[in-house]
């Protein structure tokens, strides 16, 4: 006997390599897998004791690549390969290749392969054996002679390839001009595939059925038949439900098949699994040999359940040559097994591959489910659709099926168009139920799907639920969800959903949808004219369409957004509690983007529709183009911070609504605002900036002087004076507002904010109810001139305590609250945390979310629950309870990150930023030079030295977005100040590390931002992943209080850490300890001169870098915001067509120039507005005579952008 191998490689990938994988740890042999980087997040990667990347993707240059899997198993000591099935398992060469170099291959012999593997051999075998064979042919290979045969056999008959198999290069030819058109196609496959061009014909049997016996051989002649597979339920060939043993099938031609198999495979001395192949006709009870499958075969799993054993296992011992006696291993079939194969396609578009994130992947405990598959896995089309197989074993077939369905219930794959429906629907078939199975029994099976199908996605349609996903503010998750909640919340009412049901937000113009089964639907926000196939649909009343109808939107000419509601609502997983789509982040809804052509969203089977009336129209939400938005002053209104007619102005404008508008935020054009300060101190230089703290949805953010609404999308935390807020009854005009609609502000108190909120929720639910007649809508109050800046502060206590408090109204749902001066100091921190604990444990305030900032905490209440006023009153009561701090001791790690100084990504960003934005700059082109000068330090050097020995202390997570930390240096002679980028840069990469003001932030996403650069770290949030650092059910890496230290490494060597932290391939090293407030202001008494010194010399360079920037003439604050030109319309010639911008924007490419010939229909130029890009087309045939606007311009909605002289008109010019 030959001794056990030691290590395995498995030549292969998915599936099948995680199930040999498991026998492997079961008989305790170590496994090698082998991946590709488009496969590298399959679970059969990580189940391996080792894993080798052997390629990019295709599968020519990896899988199939037999020298490159040679030369793996070599340098991993493997002593055996086991191919699996597909790719190189039934290759003699590659056989051979592992013979040449001293590796047994686990499967049959390569002459075996090789009889076997090419058709026509193995019917000359079958011959020989006595094996019942179909009408067919020898090898073909001129089409002339392929027509004289096929007479000879009689049509239909089946054009197949001699080697191959998986269903590919088969083509089943009904007459004469079918073979004709199939013959080369089916030749080029077969050569492409299998490098192999012989095809052979064979009488095809409309209703066979396809039953195939499972062998295995020993080298020392024994045989056996381990029962059979009815695999007939196919579709292109290919096998979706298999099940042992085959249903009406007389015990007698059963035996029959055994024997045939047996006298065939002892024919050649067969060794190892294979499966002989027979087409079965029911009519005549006769059967015919197909093909011999010299490998595992997919379905091998109903074989395994009946009869009890390990096939994989049994392949391993008998090429040990440790498998005797194989009759005495066999048991009696027992019960019935089904296999269900999960593709990655969609049925009712052909079968098409579909690819994509996989959001969730949810598996039934009560089958045996074969996958590689997890969350957040990208599956692409390069490889096999195939997802997972679910087997089931039950004591008779109907049991099975029982089971069977059972489990697919259970089963659940978000974010990809996967077949699960149609097995279901397959499973509840009377043909099926009964056995009658055959295989073209799919080939008119078009069952319903309860799914709505992607047309167009319009400009940017999501998936979004209400609330959203609320108690992640103070980790950076905004809660995402409808931008107009109220005309989404109507919808569902209308439609009896739950509360909480996700349906689509449309963004401008909504696109089109199929729906593939009869459904109710309801449509609310703004107007797009939407169309039922071409008939009118009513807004704001449940409607019913039939399966195929076609729901198409047009453009929305007030307001801004649209919802499609469904009933029973979308069928979404949900991330950290909500179905929202929060596409800067890439999670939530539907692969967390926006939707594209070919999704498939699959609907809950609501109850149906009982009350079809709409809502009178008196009680929609009504879309203008100038609105009125009632603002509650706070959080930073006071004189502190704006002159006390700030209000006043700010009541009084007319605001314009800026193109770059998005569900981040809507910016406004007006007036700057009145400040009542020349700076922010050591917050910043602009007199907008103050230290971080965390904002509410709809506040007014002063990012400089531009006002931004910030929307449901919006950052957490920010360093901006916010002086009103949004009453939250009004949010929903925030989203419906349109680029270049006029705004103006409306000031609410608290009471009357209150008030609305009541009257809105009782209008919900007398929807709900269906008891509206004589409900008077709430109306905003006349404007009360009582109302001043001063209302926005609840509470002040300045004097008899050591720390200040300052609690300020932030809008009707959050409170914020202050401790000390606006200065940098770390006590304050503590005390607000201390305060953040004394809430959490006392229970009393029904709190939402509780954010820390620098020097501040905000509470989102449950204004249900709850209002402001009386939690202020509740946060005083908690206040004057806390104990002194210097006895505070809070828990603290100490987490070292892998730096990339001066990244390449980072210094890309500063090129465009510099090109793009602001060319004369002072921080360009290098932020760090920017830092040495700004800080009097000598060289890059001393910088560089800095950061590397600073322990920074995180003080907030979410700056910005997703666990991106603000931290602070612990010894204050590591505190480099700098100023930040202004404007804006509008890219800043993934997890770049920056400096703005005293603090460093760690960029939790791409994105806009302002700190000055000093390289690139690892990342800070992992969506999928529960590691070593990211725990699960928190995605986020750091806490409050870590201590950051940094050590250098490589730009190489930081995209390879990145590419294995999420995977948890690499580690971050972190030591638990806690940081002492006691201890720490000892330190700084001892370091006080040399701090002091440090921050003299800081000082000095700051003044002298200031006083540089007025010598070159250099503005400290630029505005983001640019006058248009006038002018231009003067020289359009005459005849000409012109082409004006459809929407404010920028202009981001120019497609055409003067003399281009273009089509109607081509596209000019295309546009950027609102984050998103829009194209603007050609309205005729022609010429271009003038382009009037340049790449980086803004436009203004009906600018005149090209002029075109149409077909004609040009004719007529040059005569």
């Amino acid at each position: 006997m030959n001794q056990m191998f030691k290590k395995i490689l498995i030549a292969n990938r998915g599936a099948i390599a995680v199930r040999i994988e498991r026998t492997l740890r079961k008989l305790g042999i170590l496994s090698v897998a082998i991946y590709t980087k488009a496969d590298q997040d399959s679970l059969h990667v990580d189940e391996a004791d080792e894993a080798i990347l052997i390629g990019e993707g295709p599968v020519k240059d990896s899988y199939l690549n037999g020298n490159l899997i040679i030369k793996a198993a070599i340098e991993s000591g493997a002593d055996a390969i086991h191919p699996g099935y597909g790719f190189l398992s039934e290759n003699a060469d590659f056989a051979r290749l592992c013979e040449q170099n001293g590796i047994t291959f686990i499967g049959p012999s390569p002459e075996q392969m090789e009889i076997f593997g090419l058709k026509h051999s193995a019917r000359e075998i079958a011959k020989k054996a006595n094996v019942p064979l179909l009408p067919g042919t020898d090898l073909i290979t001129d089409l002339d002679e392929a027509v004289k045969q096929a007479e000879h056999i009689g049509y239909p008959i089946i054009l197949k390839s001699t080697a191959g198999g998986g269903g590919i290069g088969m083509r089943v030819c009904e007459n004469e001009q079918h073979l004709r058109s199939a013959f080369e196609a089916v030749r080029r496959l077969a050569e492409t595939n299998f490098k192999n061009k012989g095809v052979f014909l064979e009488k095809y049997i409309a209703r066979a059925r396809h039953i195939e016996v499972q062998i295995f051989g020993n080298r020392f002649g024994e045989v056996v038949a381990l029962g059979e597979r009815d695999c007939s339920i196919q579709r292109r060939n290919q096998k979706v439900v298999e099940e042992s043993p085959a249903p009406l099938l007389f015990q007698e031609v059963r035996e029959e098949m055994f024997a045939a198999a047996i006298r065939l495979a002892k024919e050649v001395g067969y060794r190892s699994a294979g499966t002989v192949e027979f087409l079965y006709d029911p009519e005549t009870s006769s059967f015919y040999f197909l093909e011999v499958n010299t490998r595992l075969q997919v379905e091998h799993g109903v074989t395994e359940e009946v009869f009890g054993i390990d096939l994989v296992e049994w392949m391993i011992r008998e090429a040990a040559d440790d498998l005797h006696e194989l009759h005495s291993l066999i048991k009696e079939s027992k019960g019935h097994s089904i296999q269900a194969r999960i593709y990655a396609e969609d049925c009712l578009q052909e079968f098409r591959p579909s690819a994509g994130q996989i959001d969730e992947a949810k598996f039934s405990e009560a089958a045996r489910t074969e996958t590689w598959v997890r969350n957040g896995i990208t599956v692409t089309t390069l490889y096999d659709p195939m997802l997972a197989k679910v087997i089931v074993h039950g004591k008779n077939r109907e049991e099975a099926i029982g089971k069977l369905i059972q489990a697919l219930n259970e089963t659940k794959l978000y974010g990809i168009t996967t077949n699960l429906q149609y097995l279901k629907a397959l499973l509840k078939e009377k043909d099926f139920i009964k056995g009658n199975v055959y295989t073209r029994l799919l080939n008119h099976f078009q069952p319903k799907e309860h799914a709505l199908e992607v047309l167009d996605g319009g400009i940017q349609t999501t998936v979004q639920d209400w609330p959203g996903r609320i108690k992640y503010w103070s980790v950076g998750v905004p809660p995402s969800g409808p931008m107009d909640p109220l005309s989404f919340r109507i919808g569902n009412k209308l439609l009896g959903n739950r509360e909480g049901a996700p349906g689509l937000e449309m963004t401008l113009r909504g696109g089109s949808y199929r729906f593939r089964d009869d459904m109710w639907f309801c449509i609310t926000g703004a107007d797009m004219q939407a169309k039922l196939d071409d008939q009118p649909v009513p807004m704001y009343e449940p409607i019913l369409a039939k399966k195929n109808q076609v729901l198409s939107f047009g453009e929305a000419k007030r307001g801004m957004r649209t919802y499609l509601l469904v009933a029973g609502g979308f069928d979404m997983p949900e991330v950290l509690g909500s179905s929202s789509t929060f596409t800067l982040g890439g999670f939530g809804g539907h692969g967390g983007r926006a939707l594209r052509t070919g999704d498939v969203l699959l609907v809950n089977r609501g109850a149906a529709v009982k009350k079809t009336k709409g809502l009178p129209a008196e009680y929609r939400p009504v879309m203008t183009k100038q609105w009125t938005i009632g603002v509650i002053p706070g959080p930073h209104c006071t004189s502190e911070f704006l002159q006390p007619d700030y209000l006043q102005q700010l009541t009084k404008t007319e605001w314009e609504v800026h193109f770059n508008s998005s569900r981040t935020g809507v910016r406004l054009m007006g007036p700057a605002p009145k400040w009542a300060r020349e700076d922010g101190g050591d917050a910043g230089l602009h007199p907008s900036n103050i230290h971080d703290n965390a904002y509410a949805v709809g506040t007014l953010d002063l990012t400089g002087d531009m006002p931004i609404l910030l929307g449901p999308d919006g950052p957490s935390l920010g360093g901006f004076v916010c002086p009103v807020t949004t009453a939250s009854v009004e949010f929903w005009k925030i989203g419906q507002l349109h680029p270049g609609d006029i705004v103006k502000f409306h000031l609410l108190s608290l009471e009357e904010a209150e008030e609305l909120r009541k009257k809105q929720e009782m209008f919900l639910q007398k929807i709900e109810n269906g008891s509206l007649y004589g409900f008077q809508p709430a109306q905003l109050p006349a404007i009360n001139p009582k109302i001043t800046a001063d209302d926005s502060i609840l509470a002040q206590e300045q004097t008899s305590r050591n720390i200040p408090i300052t609690i300020r109204s932030s809008g009707d749902e959050n409170l914020l609250i202050e401790y000390g001066s606006m200065d940098l100091d770390l006590l304050y921190r503590f005390q607000v945390h201390a305060l953040m604990q004394a809430i959490q444990q006392k229970g009393n305030i029904p709190f939402l979310d509780l954010t820390p900032g620098i020097r501040s905490l905000q509470v989102h209440i449950d204004p249900s629950k709850m209002s402001v006023r009386e939690a202020c009153q509740k946060i005083l009561e908690i206040d004057r309870e806390l104990p002194p701090l210097e006895s505070i001791k809070v828990p603290s790690r100490i987490v070292r990150l892998p730096l990339s100084w001066d990244d390449p990504a980072t210094q890309l960003a500063i090129e465009r930023y510099q090109k793009n934005v602001r060319p004369d700059a002072p921080w360009c082109p290098s932020n760090l030079e920017f830092i040495r000068r700004i800080n009097g330090l000598n060289s890059i050097d001393d910088v560089k030295k800095i950061v590397f020995d600073a322990k920074y202390l995180v003080l907030g997570l979410g700056d910005v977005y997703l666990g991106a930390p603000v931290a602070i240096p612990i010894d204050p002679r590591h505190r480099l100040v700098t100023t930040k980028y202004n404007p804006a840069r509008t890219w800043t990469p993934e997890n770049a590390v920056g400096i703005g003001g005293s603090y460093l932030c760690i960029y939790g996403m791409e994105g806009p931002g302002g700190y000055q650069f000093v390289g690139r770290t690892i990342q800070m949030w992992n969506k999928f992943r529960t590691t070593e650092s990211f725990e699960q059910g928190k995605p986020w890496l750091l806490r409050f209080f870590d201590q950051i230290q940094f050590y250098p490494v490589d730009a190489e060597q930081l995209l390879q850490l990145r590419e294995d932290f999420l995977r948890g391939r690499f580690e971050v090293e972190i030591t638990e300890t806690a940081f002492d407030l006691g201890e720490y202001l000892k330190f700084l008494d001892s370091i006080k001169d040399s701090a002091d010194i440090f921050r003299m010399r800081q000082q000095e360079a700051f003044q002298a870098e200031r006083e540089r920037w007025k010598q070159l003439g250099l503005a400290e604050y630029i505005s983001e915001h640019e006058p248009m030109k006038e002018g231009q319309e003067e020289d359009i010639p005459p005849g000409a067509e012109v082409v004006r911008s459809s929407m404010p924007g920028s202009v981001w490419k120019v497609l055409v120039s003067p003399g281009q010939q273009v089509k109607k229909g081509d596209v000019l130029m295309i546009e950027e507005s609102m984050k998103m890009e829009f194209p603007q087309l050609a309205p005729c045939d022609g010429q271009i005579v003038n382009v009037y606007v340049k790449p980086g311009e803004e436009v203004q909605s009906g600018q005149l952008i090209v002029s075109i002289l149409k077909q004609k008109e040009r004719e007529e010019v040059l005569k």
